[in-house]
């Protein structure tokens, strides 16, 4: 083959989504299916490049599949779902109501039926990696060298140690205590391989989802501090990694943006997006992590890349309302 034919052949055999540099992923979770939400108009009309499920996708808590493909279902039927997965790119992992049961990890036992179910509400090709090894953790990369976006999705669910309960749950708080196990884990040792060999892999940006928070370590619902040793090691391959990295969380029915040193919020921070249609309502509580105040009413997230001719100029990550208007901002470079 003549070597202009081959190059022309190689560039059209490779999918539009990796060459275009990705400069809008949103994001966010807990979307019941029997509520309105009309956020997700505001979400089109915002014009993401990616939009990122970060669970709760249904709330389905079941072990009956039956069940839970009808929960998905109707939330598939949503014009404003239908929407989504006709205008942007749809990338999506779980937490605990679509993995089939409220705070469940790995002794949950229908798991392996509510993977294929969410596999396939979320259009899973029959020859992904996905489906032939446990769990449902992902990682993509979008756009052309030296406007790498990573996309990395987390499963919190699938490999995950009992939580420690406390004797008596603390007012207001949550009722979990960190594990004091030095063998309890979080991701499981296979993926926790996996995401080292992926943070390796070239990538300008790197936008990483977990269903629960990383860096909010003071109320006691779910989250990454509950198993101490093994946010502390995601953390150092947070840090470890090249370019610059984002983690995205969802799960606790508010919004907020932590850092670990919110006078230097620079390295990383945690951007926490719920609920898109679940708000439980005014829920404050201390975090001393925390970018300004948090946002309780219905909201998604935003990330937006602006680029130059070597990387990354700044990046802008927001909450925004159901109007789509910023109600948390904050940008570093």
């Amino acid at each position: 083959m003549p070597k202009l034919l081959f190059v022309i052949a190689l560039l059209l055999s490779i999918p539009a989504a990796a060459q275009e540099a990705v400069s809008r992923v949103a994001f966010g979770s807990c979307l019941r299916q029997n509520r309105d939400a009309p956020i997700l108009d505001t979400i089109l009309e915002s014009k993401p490049d990616v939009f990122v499920f970060l669970g709760d996708n249904v709330y389905a808590d079941t072990e009956d599949e039956a069940k839970m493909r009808e929960i998905y279902r109707i939330q598939g039927e949503r014009p404003g779902v239908k929407k989504l997965f006709e205008s942007t790119r749809v990338l999506a992992t779980w937490d605990d109501h679509d993995y089939g049961k409220n705070d469940a990890g790995v002794e949950f036992p229908a798991k392996e039926m509510s993977k294929n179910v969410f596999l396939d509400f979320f259009r899973e090709p029959k020859d992904s990696p996905r489906r032939s090894r446990a769990g449902i953790y992902d990682s993509v990369i979008l756009g052309p060298a030296g406007k790498r976006v990573q996309i990395i999705l987390l499963d919190t669910r699938s490999f995950r140690s009992p939580l420690v309960r406390a004797a008596v749950k603390p007012a207001k708080t949550g009722p979990y205590l960190p594990s004091e196990d030095s063998n309890a884990t979080l991701l499981g040792e296979a993926q926790w391989v996996w995401l080292a060999e992926q943070l390796a892999r070239p990538a300008e940006v790197r936008i990483i989802a977990s269903s629960i928070q990383l860096i909010a370590d003071e109320h006691g619902w779910e989250k990454w501090a509950n198993f101490p040793l093994e946010r502390e090691r995601m953390i150092d391959l947070i840090f470890a990694a090249k370019g610059k990295s984002v983690v995205i969380s969802g799960d606790r029915h508010l919004a907020e943006i932590c850092s670990l040193d919110v006078k230097l919020p620079g390295a990383f921070c945690d951007i926490t997006s719920s609920s898109l249609n679940m708000q439980l309502g005014d829920l404050q509580e201390s975090n001393k992590h925390r970018i300004g105040e948090n946002y309780t009413k219905a909201n998604f997230g935003m990330i937006e890349i602006e680029w130059n001719e070597t990387g990354v100029e700044t990046m802008r990550m927001t909450i925004r309302d159901v109007q789509g208007k910023p109600v948390i901002d904050h940008s570093m470079r």
